[in-house]
């Protein structure tokens, strides 16, 4: 019986997650209207988020096109020519490696700052007072972050995509002895607009899963630092996974059914 009563209440816990979840994102849809009326808290958000985070996304991204150039060079030993190796490089990394790397990175960092951030203003009291006085906390403080990670993760990730087929280009030049023309040629080989526009519109929905993972666990702190920390963990986590995830759902809606092959 004991065994019972803690699945029921670990279920019930899960659905109160879920509905507190839903009903921060119908807020954030409602006032969204607003977000004009903030657009310097919006543009510091921007700046903290996109131009904060590209020192991150340019090592990993360097090094995520030059493993992929390594890993797609020793598969194709005497099976596949080398002048497929910018198709492999240029399709793997716009379709998947751009996109979800950058999202996990930077959303570790961002989904953490946030949570952090809100966790100290909730056990602090802060966010009580701004109700006090008649200021909506997720207008002031939850839709703007929404905002400006929706805007700057597709941003980032074009800057991780273009970063990652010059990090393969160089090591398949290096390390591989293949020229810049021949990885040019079959980069543009196999090249499709509609990878690149899929991987971007993932991107949108991975910012806005990051920043609503952090806002809300921050909002749900409890319990003074320990609580600050333990928001924090569950931010990164939750945003992780939700992003691995949502990743193969909207790969399967974008590529299968939007970008369906004729």
């Amino acid at each position: 019986m004991r065994i019972f009563t803690l699945l029921g209440r670990y279920f019930l816990g899960f659905v109160e997650e879920i509905g507190g979840i839903f009903i921060l994102i119908c807020r954030i849809f409602h006032l969204s209207p607003k977000v004009f009326r903030n657009m310097g808290n919006v543009l510091v958000q921007m700046e903290r988020i996109g131009i904060g985070s590209i020192p991150l996304v340019l090592v990993t991204s360097v090094f995520v096109g030059a493993v992929t150039a390594v890993q797609a060079a020793y598969q194709f030993q005497g099976f596949v020519p080398l002048r497929y190796l910018g198709a492999v490089v240029g399709k793997s990394v716009t379709l998947e490696l751009g996109p979800v790397l950058t999202a996990l990175v930077v959303g570790g960092r961002i989904s953490a700052a946030i949570a952090a951030e809100m966790g100290t203003m909730k056990v602090t009291e802060q966010i009580d007072a701004m109700e006090m006085i008649a200021i909506d906390p997720v207008e002031y403080l939850v839709l703007p972050r929404v905002t400006a990670a929706t805007v700057m993760l597709p941003v980032l990730a074009v800057f991780s995509n273009l970063l990652a087929i010059l990090g393969g280009m160089v090591v398949a030049r290096i390390s591989i002895g293949v020229s810049f023309n021949l990885f040019e040629y079959g980069l543009k080989m196999l090249f499709r607009y509609q990878d690149l526009v899929g991987g971007l519109i993932k991107t949108v929905f991975f910012g806005f899963i990051i920043a609503l993972m952090g806002c809300y666990n921050g909002f749900k702190t409890e319990g003074g630092a320990e609580g600050v920390g333990m928001s924090t963990m569950r931010a990164v986590v939750s945003s992780c996974l939700l992003i691995l995830v949502s990743n193969y759902l909207l790969a399967t809606l974008i590529f299968r059914v939007i970008f369906a092959p004729d």
